[in-house]
């Protein structure tokens, strides 16, 4: 037996200690029985199993708003569209469509070839073909004031829908939105059975039936819930065998993360999503690279996140600082973006070095943001207390206890340029209503998309989105800003509007009213048995074409 004498050990140390031993261990045994347990592992090869960290609240698409329950419902689910790991829209059950020349008519012609899963509830054949009625149901049903579904605001800018016959579906908006496409990828606009839902009512939450590559088998809540493969799905690979590969999903729901992490390394689970701060020095180097003991046994995948980490000036303050172009860039060009994410994520996300569009995003562009330049910084410092007569510029932070370290790392890089600054700590709550309110000149903030378009972005600049009425918590205001904005929405040439959005953000960063800081990443971890997962910027979890094997 080993024995290890903790009495010299820091509690991190110990943690540290366990885990390796917990992960030596698994490897040896998984090892020892590799050649006696075949049968065992070609019942594994059919079979994925993760975990959440909270039960799934509902398997009814309407109601996916966590990102739990997205994962759930994209399995069982699809829509008219769908995503692809680039963000491009791509067909689903809609197999075309036409959008008109005033960009307010869209034309969906459907798939024939498209079953809801099987349920007595269907008659005779236990199932039936998808067609135009049931997206009008489905998207009625989305509206239901008495439903109440999170996701309705997606249809804000509807004018009406309708079935034409059973092969053709169109809507009409009410102005143009170039990332109208985008939002129908949402699991919220999935189709769904009149039928099924009504005969279950509220019920249809752990009733689900849907035309998704997984079926619903069984949930038993905040404890296990399986998926089965769906026999008669319509997709196919590239090769033209049908998809899912997998015969079933297993999801577990331990509420704790390192809990997780050591079933992930017992082999239990295949795949973790994320990385915690009570292991991301055990499993990660500090650039952000897997340790040599996880290399021959996990996989980590990692890419854009659209989330984007920021500083914010409110340019309706009355403070000389806030208000100056020159303090505002020196702030900018005053810290080194990359060491920041070394030395306090591990190197995982990625400095802002461009604009507030992250990377991933379409329309993102590298060379329009700031770099680390100190003597730059020191110079914008020097030639605005010349021009003002401030010989002791100062400027305070305003962030939440969770960003402190970030804070104070700008802090201390600030202070050398001549820029003395100062941190604010508050709740959360407190931040997020004083912002709103316009009672901060400089705070942390972050912005994750709500649909996978720039626009979602940008409008955080458009003047007519002041907050609080809207996004725009810097009232920064630009009548040339507002022009290009304006007319993105009649743009239907995808790769135009990508450069009309580029245009916009460059002239963002010109006046600087906020100080991108890092755009985040995601982060995945596979057993070297898994493939086919990928990665995309809206972390959503699509299994359907995963592979297990020996």
């Amino acid at each position: 037996m080993v024995f290890f004498n903790f009495k010299n050990f820091s509690q991190k140390q110990i943690h540290n200690t366990i885990l390796r031993t917990y992960f030596i261990l698994f490897i040896v045994i998984t090892g020892f029985f590799s050649c006696s347990n075949s049968q065992k592992k070609i019942n594994d090869n059919l079979v994925f199993r993760y975990n959440e960290h909270k039960n799934i609240g509902s398997l009814d698409p309407a109601f996916s708003k966590d990102i739990a329950d997205i994962w759930g419902t994209n399995q069982l689910f699809n829509g008219l569209v769908q995503m692809d790991d680039h963000l491009n829209v791509i067909p689903c059950i809609s197999k075309n469509w036409n959008i008109s020349e005033d960009a307010l008519t869209y034309t969906f012609t459907l798939r024939n070839d498209v079953h809801f899963h099987k349920d007595a509830l269907f008659g005779k054949d236990s199932t039936r073909i998808v067609i135009a009625q049931d997206f009008e149901y489905s998207l009625n049903r989305l509206l239901d004031k008495q439903l109440a579904s999170p996701g309705s605001w997606v249809l804000s800018k509807v004018d009406k829908f309708q079935a034409i016959n059973d092969s053709t579906f169109q809507i009409q908006l009410n102005q143009p939105f170039p990332a109208f496409l985008g939002l129908l990828t949402m699991k919220y606009c999935s189709v769904v059975p009149k039928e099924i839902v009504t005969y279950y009512g509220n019920d249809f939450r752990s009733h689900p039936i849907g035309t998704g590559p997984f079926i619903y088998k069984r949930w038993e809540e905040n404890i296990k819930l399986v998926f089965r493969k769906n026999k008669n799905y319509f997709e196919k690979d590239l090769n033209g065998e049908k998809l899912p590969y997998l015969e079933a999903v297993a999801i577990t729901f331990l509420p704790d993360k390192q809990s997780e992490f050591l079933q992930f390394a017992q082999g239990n689970i295949d795949f973790v999503s994320g990385l915690d701060a009570s292991y991301k020095d055990e499993v990660l180097t500090a650039n952000g690279q897997l340790r040599d003991i996880y290399k021959n046994q996990v996989n980590m995948i990692r890419g854009p996140y659209l989330n984007t980490e920021y500083l914010a000036f409110y340019m309706d303050s009355n403070v000389t600082e806030i208000q100056s172009e020159l303090i505002r860039k020196a702030v900018n060009y005053g810290f080194d973006r990359e060491k920041m994410m070394i030395y306090l994520r591990n190197g995982i996300g990625i400095p802002a070095n461009g604009g507030f569009i992250p990377k991933g995003m379409p329309g993102y562009n590298e060379t329009i943001g700031f770099n680390y330049q100190p003597e730059k910084a020191k110079s914008l410092v020097s030639q605005f207390k010349s021009e003002t007569g401030i010989e002791n510029p100062e400027i305070s932070i305003t962030t939440t206890s969770n960003y402190l370290s970030f804070c104070e790392y700008i802090q201390k890089e600030l202070q050398k340029t001549g820029l003395t600054v100062n941190i604010d700590v508050i709740p959360a709550a407190t931040l997020k209503d004083a912002k709103a309110n316009g009672k901060l000149n400089l705070f942390r903030a972050s912005w994750v998309a709500d649909y996978p378009d720039a626009e979602n972005y940008l409008s955080l600049y458009y003047s007519k989105n002041f907050a609080p009425n809207g996004p725009n918590y810097s009232h920064f205001k630009n009548e040339l800003f507002d022009t290009w904005f304006e007319q993105s929405f009649t743009e239907t040439n995808t790769k135009k509007r990508e450069m009309l959005y580029s245009k916009m953000d460059s002239l963002v960063m010109q006046k600087a009213p906020v100080v991108p800081l890092f755009y985040d990443e995601v982060v995945r971890f596979t057993r070297k048995n898994v493939s086919g997962l990928g990665i995309n910027p809206i972390n959503l979890l699509d299994l359907k074409r995963v592979k297990k094997t020996n």
